[in-house]
């Protein structure tokens, strides 16, 4: 593999696109964030997001725009009572998952027993530090506790190090376990902490290996998602794979421009400002 000549045409591809008239087109959308426009969001739905993560209240997100969130709540101190509370809201309000950390899966697929809403888990989160037998063992101990989707962190040490080999296996031991269960795999890049070239060759690792989307960010590294980050991804992995856009995304125009730069998902901590209903009731 040319890494040099990939990572020259990939860019190439990427500065086209963000001087391309469709961009020009969302960069000239400004004007107040989602929380008080939340047909704005839905234009971002039409334009081609199938999830937004959220971590407040329920009875703020207008119907429609519902079944696109993730309920997400990874926090080191939430308490049984705070995962049962998302539980009960992604129910109420037809929220598509609640995402959580390993040790809730079982009492979160047990909450959701009966319903449309699925449990998500996270492994290797979030330094992405563990072995790769590790990571994949993990992954299938989530989805026999009823996960439906895992966010893997990549090995990003390896990564750093071109050891290109451990960094293969890694991904295709939690991407496997996916297939298997027929869940969803999505891989973590942090791409904040690097370079283009090692994020160019990650993401085409992770198409290897079959995942179904490469994801900017844990939302614990030291930067989120950039535009700039997600049309390299894009580009390294084609229009048939996902990209997530996940970290720092605060406002409909934020979301606007990930989804501009080919994000076909968006993670925000901050989703009510995102999805809130027109009028201020955020």
């Amino acid at each position: 593999m040319d890494q040099d000549a990939i990572v020259e045409a990939v860019t190439r591809e990427v500065l086209a696109a963000l001087t391309g008239e469709a961009w020009d087109h969302y960069l000239a959308c400004i004007g107040d964030c989602a929380a008080h426009s939340s047909d704005q969001v839905r234009d971002v739905v039409a334009a081609g997001a199938t999830r937004i993560s959220f971590n407040g209240s329920g009875a703020d997100v207008p119907t429609d725009l519902a079944g696109y969130i993730d309920h997400t709540l990874l926090k080191a101190d939430a308490s049984a009572k705070d995962i049962d509370r998302m539980c009960d809201e992604a129910v109420t309000y037809k929220f598509a998952s609640v995402c959580v950390n390993p040790a809730w899966v079982r009492r979160v697929a047990e909450h959701l027993r009966g319903s449309d809403v699925i449990a998500c888990s996270v492994v290797g989160f979030p330094l992405g530090a563990h072995t790769p037998e590790i990571k994949a063992m993990e992954a299938r101990r989530a989805l026999r506790d009823g996960a439906r989707e895992i966010d893997m962190v990549v090995n990003i040490g390896a990564v750093k190090s071109g050891d290109w080999d451990t960094v293969e296996r890694d991904i295709a031991g939690v991407a496997d376990a996916c297939r298997e269960a027929g869940a969803v795999c999505k891989v973590i890049i942090e791409a904040a902490m690097l370079d283009d070239d090692e994020k160019v060759v990650v993401s085409r690792l992770a198409r290897k290996a079959k995942a179904h989307y490469v994801k900017t960010s844990t939302g614990f590294g030291p930067g989120g998602a950039t535009v700039y980050d997600v049309a390299l991804m894009r580009e390294a992995v084609g229009p048939d794979m996902g990209v997530k856009a996940s970290g720092g995304i605060k406002t409909r125009k934020d979301a606007q421009d990930m989804i501009a730069a080919g994000a076909t998902r968006i993670g925000a901590s901050a989703g009510i400002e995102i999805v809130s209903e027109a009028g201020g009731t955020a």
